[in-house]
């Protein structure tokens, strides 16, 4: 196949890689799939962690399509790393003068660029399209959280942006070297800027949910580092949009702990039993609320038990970290 020629291309395909590559894989198998012009149409798979494997990879879809498919380029990211700063790289080498942003855990359906390019009328510069995750009926904890995704406002795993727009803005903040923040940075940045979103429902990127790890939400909670940047950015929208207010349950389970502590080391076993009894009734609270709603089996329930103990002072120090590191009073 010829090189595509820059006038004919409509829109650029950005895909950040870190290493997944059976997911890497089904995701280009997806977009070789498109119902689209291969002609209009380029995929930038940015590789956050270069190595010969997704480089392979790359090049062997690339073979291929040869004949049939979209042009397909491999960008290394050198640092610093972080889906953000792979997103950066990828956006500043798209040609095509819209970029559409996916993940390499997503599935693009068929129609997804042809139904995203269409919403880009009146004037619009930003389209954000459609996530869908499928899960059981009764999800684990992950699989709930996971789920806000298709009522979200704006996400990096489907939208597109004229790439003005993207220069203007500078792309994503490479502050944010991890998913929590980096989308609702750049979405309130668009609000800030009065920049319209527009909205296509048709363009559909399904995102299964993959297995998660024993504790896994204890790994994930040191991320809570970057609500303090984010906070810090943009106050109101934070309040208004991801937190109205601070955890203060989390706050009053780590006080009434320390509180028991503290008080048995003075040997006051009075007000350390009633403070411990505090901190267990406030603990066994939020390990009901976190069992709302989600599957029951033994091995999930056993980790939503031990991890409702260790969650809150580690989400205290994660925040507090935060507040610190990023020089703003944030709770």
């Amino acid at each position: 196949m010829p090189a595509t020629d820059d006038a004919t291309l409509a829109v650029s395909v950005v895909v950040p890689a870190c290493g997944r590559m059976d997911l890497l894989d089904r995701n280009l198998d997806a977009l070789m799939r498109q119902q689209l012009d291969p002609q209009r149409f380029e995929i930038v798979v940015v590789d956050d962690e270069p190595n010969h494997n997704t480089l392979h990879l790359v090049a062997g879809w690339r073979t291929r399509t040869l004949e049939r498919g979209p042009r397909l380029s491999y960008v290394a990211n050198s640092g610093p790393s972080g889906p953000a700063s792979a997103r950066n790289r990828g956006w500043r080498a798209a040609r095509a003068p819209i970029v559409a942003f996916t993940s390499d855990d997503a599935v693009p359906e068929p129609t997804w660029l042809s139904e995203g390019l269409a919403a880009f009328q009146d004037g619009l510069d930003v389209v954000c399209g459609r996530i869908r995750t499928p899960v059981p009926a009764r999800p684990t904890e992950q699989q709930r959280s996971a789920r806000v995704l298709e009522e979200a406002d704006f996400t990096s795993a489907n939208c597109f942006f004229r790439k003005p727009v993207l220069e203007r803005l500078e792309g994503f903040d490479e502050r944010f070297n991890v998913p929590r923040g980096s989308d609702a940075d750049l979405h309130f940045r668009l609000l800030e800027h009065g920049i319209a979103i527009g909205r296509a429902p048709r363009a559909l990127v399904v995102h299964p949910v993959r297995p998660a790890p024993w504790g896994a939400s204890l790994l994930q909670i040191r991320h809570a580092v970057f609500d303090a940047l984010l906070y810090k950015k943009h106050p109101a929208l934070y309040r208004q949009k991801i937190e109205p207010r601070p955890r203060w349950d989390h706050y009053l389970i780590v006080a009434t702990l320390l509180l028991g502590l503290a008080s048995l080391l003075m040997g006051l076993t009075i007000f350390a039993t009633l403070a411990f009894a505090a901190w267990l009734l406030l603990t066994i609270r939020l390990c009901a609320h976190r069992l709302r709603a989600v599957a029951h089996t033994p091995a999930h329930v056993a980790d939503l038990v031990l991890t409702s103990a260790l969650l809150p002072p580690l989400a205290v120090f994660w925040r507090l970290t935060g507040a610190l590191r990023y020089r703003v009073r944030f709770a």
